[in-house]
């Protein structure tokens, strides 16, 4: 099942919407992850032995409270669960997920996904066309399965204008005018101080947020993802 996406770059996409199944599995990783995050606080708390018990509760309660909205939005619509999946969290318009999109999706997911075991966001996934719970509907928001770029088909992709220029990374469109700044500025402190750490983690940055695996140099991969953006948004 697949869902398309206007872009605020006016571009369409092709989405996978991610099923029911990788998004169990994601949301099951979660809970180990939040597990082990409260044993290690026991752990630390008989370790140690200092302060109240109460202190320790709410130090493991409040980031497993918390945890799928401040990833979702510190993380551009992943969890860590998510991420291993490869699955993430879009708004059905292009535009970019807010945080209150995340935050309404957090609320409803008490809903969703802890009465009745999950059966409300089963039953709206499975009975929807967009691949959404009821978290989702009121967000305007879907998870899709985020691809590589050695795995997005030319057929996915729609750039409306005429030119010969063939996108070397077409997950570009998913970057916005900020990321593209963030880029040119890691370059201008490559190239004006000699220091190449900023680049390479920003070159790491940009491939984990759009999924790319490329062998190219972080320089040149920078340099080609500006290019690529600078098609896409073009007006000429």
């Amino acid at each position: 099942m697949q869902v398309q996406v206007r872009t605020t770059q006016n571009v369409f996409i092709q989405y996978q919407i991610a099923g029911v199944g990788d998004r169990i599995v994601a949301y099951l990783i979660d809970g180990i992850i939040k597990v082990i995050f409260v044993l290690a606080i026991i752990a630390i708390y008989i370790g140690i032995n200092q302060f109240e018990s109460w202190v320790w509760i709410i130090a493991a309660a409040i980031p497993v409270f918390l945890y799928h909205l401040l990833f979702e939005i510190f993380m551009n619509g992943q969890s860590p669960g998510k991420l291993i999946m490869r699955i993430k969290v879009i708004r059905l318009d292009g535009t970019p997920a807010t945080v209150g999109d995340f935050l309404l999706r957090w609320i409803f997911a008490f809903i969703d996904l802890h009465l009745i075991g999950g059966a409300v966001a089963v039953l709206c996934i499975a009975i929807g066309n967009k691949g959404q719970r009821l978290g989702d509907m009121v967000a305007g928001t879907t998870v899709v399965k985020v691809a590589s770029d050695a795995q997005t088909n030319a057929d996915e992709i729609f750039v409306p204008q005429n030119s010969d220029y063939v996108l070397t990374f077409p997950r570009v469109i998913q970057l916005t005018e900020k990321d593209i700044e963030l880029i040119q500025k890691a370059l201008e402190v490559n190239r004006f101080t000699g220091n190449p750490k900023p680049v390479i983690a920003t070159s790491e940055k940009i491939k984990t947020l759009l999924g790319i695996e490329t062998d190219l140099p972080p320089v040149k991969f920078l340099y080609t993802i500006i290019k690529d953006f600078q098609q896409i948004t073009s007006k000429g």
